[in-house]
């Protein structure tokens, strides 16, 4: 699907490793009990998304796996353009045939400047690299009034669980900074995976207004 405009095609070079992080996630493409391809819109990752983006015409899933997440997006906004961006192709091949797909870098959004009225990522910064980068990139194919929404570990908790070596856990401060440069209102908190248990301080959700 054509109906954005392009700034910028193709997979950039990027770093040294970002070739070893494409084919991990191509490998994993063909586990669909540790990436699988839906998700319970129970889930209150799922719910805080759809809560802070709103209505919708467009919206970005960046680092989107197999679009579990943009299938409950679409399901609630039938008539939006909701694209699942994703490095790697493989997970991009699962995604349900109802979505717009795109790959490349989230260091390099092959999108023009204010594209989308959301953003989301899940769990997907850590795997960027270049932070700082991703997050500008992010904020910058948004538009002015657009919502953005990252869900991503916490990195007071790291060492919980095993990692890749190139994956980067946050602390609040950090990413509400870097937002803060691109956005008019920024926050955060701890969540989990239910309503209704209190968050155990994994998951950090921010939540910013372009």
């Amino acid at each position: 699907m054509s109906w954005w405009p392009f700034r910028r095609t193709g997979l950039p070079a990027g770093p040294p490793n970002l070739t070893e992080i494409r084919h991990s996630f191509e490998r994993d493409a063909h586990d669909e009990e540790h990436f699988p391809s839906t998700i319970d819109p129970r889930i209150y990752h799922v719910k805080l998304i759809l809560e802070h983006l709103g209505p919708l015409h467009s919206a970005l899933d960046v680092g989107s796996g197999k679009g579990r997440f943009a299938r409950v997006l679409k399901e609630h906004h039938p008539a939006a353009n909701i694209v699942c961006f994703d490095l790697a192709l493989e997970m991009l091949r699962r995604v349900d045939p109802n979505l717009a797909t795109c790959a490349g870098s989230m260091t390099a959004l092959p999108f023009a400047s204010h594209s989308f009225d959301g953003v989301y990522a899940t769990e997907s910064l850590e795997h960027a690299v270049d932070i700082e980068t991703a997050v500008a990139e992010m904020c910058r194919v948004l538009k002015p009034g657009g919502r953005l929404v990252i869900i991503d570990k916490n990195a007071e908790h790291w060492g919980k669980l095993k990692t890749p070596a190139w994956e980067r856990w946050f602390h609040r401060a950090e990413l509400e900074n870097l937002l803060r440069r691109h956005c008019q209102t920024v926050e955060s908190r701890p969540i989990s995976y239910w309503e209704d248990v209190p968050p155990d301080g994994l998951f950090l959700a921010w939540l910013a207004t372009k």
